[in-house]
């Protein structure tokens, strides 16, 4: 009987040893996967951490899987940056139905040190932009500096919240590349809507 009873845990034992065992195998492939689909020009291999307008921190490639439009602002701006967030209202406007839902709209602070979460979540209720598909996300300063580099967006201390800026509106398709930029004020939005549309549909 006890040969029996030990020759039964045995084989439980075993069984419990290939379902992890796959599970590992399983969890390797999915990972392998992700990061084969991650080129090297993708801004999902950037590991900074940022914090939405929620108070809600996430990595870049917590938004992989949808067309990202982004722009840096700040919200105590009152020159370059309220055009910039009327020109980005404008193109989420004009983008036809079947693809805003597949689009972020998506605002980076380049001054954290005053675009506290609480900041952002307030600008966010003031432009009638706290819901889908409007993000607003900001960090430490040295991450905003390398993703600012990344998006070829410069930007200076002024004085005390006040800064000189790049005024560019960058598009990344699915994978986190980038495939245009739309640089000014008020400019014609036409090509930065096309390439949205195409990314979308290369989806």
């Amino acid at each position: 009987m006890k040969t029996y009873i030990l020759g039964f845990c045995m084989l439980c034992l075993g069984v419990m040893s290939c379902k992890q065992e796959t599970k590992q195998v399983a969890e390797a492939t999915e990972t392998l996967k992700q990061s084969e689909e991650i080129s090297d020009m993708s801004i999902y291999n950037l590991p900074s951490t940022w914090t939405n307008q929620n108070g809600k921190d996430i990595q870049l490639k917590d938004l992989k899987g949808n067309v990202l439009v982004m722009v840096m602002i700040y919200t105590t701006c009152k020159a370059a940056c309220p055009r910039l967030v009327a020109d980005m209202r404008n193109i989420e406007k004009r983008l036809p139905e079947s693809t805003k839902g597949k689009v972020n709209m998506i605002f980076v602070s380049i001054d954290p040190e005053t675009d506290t979460p609480e900041r952002l979540k307030a600008f966010a209720k003031e432009n009638f932009m706290d819901k889908e598909p409007w993000t607003f996300l900001r960090s430490s300063e040295q991450n905003t500096r390398e993703f600012a580099a990344v998006l070829a967006v410069k930007y200076k201390e002024i004085s005390p919240m006040d800064f000189s800026h790049s005024n560019i509106i960058s598009v990344f398709n699915d994978a986190g590349e980038l495939v245009f930029q739309q640089e000014g004020l008020g400019v014609n939005s036409d090509a930065t809507i096309e390439n949205i549309e195409k990314a979308v549909n290369e989806m």
